[in-house]
């Protein structure tokens, strides 16, 4: 993606991203193509990278898995640029530790270490608990919903009874976003971000089969079926807002394949066949988290950014680069599947996500 786009559209010129995005589906054109006698085109300015994110100063902002990885990089840039992060993570040992390690690098950056698992019901609630003791009343400017585990080997239950990757994945993101919504500022600026995955592309979901009891696949069925739910409900979650006039932006990225302790934790430890495809992937098609992160933090800050929005690398099948508007996946764009895996989620979790007047 850039800092800045022109589009020509059917002979007309809009300025930015809404030119191309409508509704939920984009259309990305990265060079000049002849249909007939119309020209598509997008002119592009430099790749939209890190410096380029406006001051975060004054605003408050919660990263989910922010100890590690994408999450930590993504942390580590807003707190750069002046934000207030508020950081959980699984311990306050490694919270404290991320913490340190931003610090060592930005002494005056505004850190907040706690404690939260997504893979608990009971830890979301006592997060949100914690939260609105700490900081009442409205409070937060951005909630970016990073944290995840990919590829389990074996079909796992949580504390709660739930498949874990779809716990920890969506059904977590989904409480948490659910309670903590009270406490997003309702004004400009504030945006919830999800991280999602290129995975979805060839996942669907299966609704008979939503904690994978009746059949598990590691990757692109278990993993596959929680990012795309997690896509699902970015785009359902802005359907929502925009119908009852909230100015509450949601917006949606993924971060191609990005070499993280997610990538090493669970491909690797996978299936021969999947650690040997991890393994060529990762010789030149990879990126480091830190590029890894770009898509999320112009989700989450990028002025270009668009309600709804999907965005994710501009290189080779989205795996990596810099980045830009993507498609988003025809089975996120489906609106029963949307309001039934909403339903669903409220039935599992027990909490009621009811944004305004139905």
């Amino acid at each position: 993606m850039l800092g800045r786009s022109r589009v020509l559209v059917r002979g007309e010129r809009a300025e930015g991203l809404g030119a191309l995005q409508q509704g939920a589906k984009v259309r990305w054109i990265a060079k000049q193509e002849r249909t007939g006698n119309t020209f598509w085109m997008a002119d592009r300015a430099k790749p939209w990278g890190a410096e380029q994110i406006p001051s975060q100063a004054g605003r408050r902002v919660v990263i989910t898995g922010a100890n590690s990885g994408i999450g930590f990089e993504t942390a580590r840039e807003l707190a750069r640029r002046g934000a207030e992060v508020v950081l959980p993570a699984r311990s306050m040992e490694k919270a404290k530790d991320a913490v340190e390690r931003i610090r060592r690098e930005i002494p005056a950056a505004k850190l907040t270490p706690c404690v939260l698992d997504l893979a608990e019901q009971d830890s979301v609630r006592a997060f949100v608990a914690w939260f609105a003791r700490e900081y009442p009343g409205p409070a937060i400017d951005l909630l970016i919903n990073n944290a995840g585990v990919m590829a389990i080997p074996q079909r796992e239950l949580t504390v709660d009874g739930f498949e874990r990757q779809l716990a920890t994945n969506f059904l977590g993101p989904f409480a948490l976003t659910a309670l903590l919504y009270p406490q997003v500022r309702q004004r400009e600026g504030s945006r919830v971000v999800i991280v999602s995955s290129s995975v979805t592309k060839w996942a669907k979901m299966e609704f008979d089969n939503l904690q994978s009891e009746r059949r598990y696949g590691s990757m692109r069925q278990a993993y596959g079926q929680s990012k795309l739910a997690d896509l699902l409900f970015a785009v359902e979650l802005q359907r929502r807002l925009t119908r009852v006039g909230s100015p509450v932006m949601v917006t949606a990225a993924h971060p191609g394949y990005a070499i993280t302790n997610l990538m090493t934790s669970g491909p690797g430890s996978g299936p021969s066949l999947l650690r040997t495809m991890s393994g060529l992937l990762a010789l030149g098609l990879s990126q480091d988290a830190a590029h890894g992160a770009l898509p999320t933090l112009f989700a989450a800050v990028a002025p270009e950014a668009v309600p709804g929005g999907y965005y994710g690398p501009d290189g080779w099948l989205e795996l990596k680069g810099y980045p830009k508007a993507v498609p988003i996946p025809a089975g996120a764009q489906d609106p029963k599947g949307a309001e039934r895996l909403w339903s669903e989620a409220e039935r599992l979790t027990g909490v009621a996500f009811r944004i305004g007047s139905r």
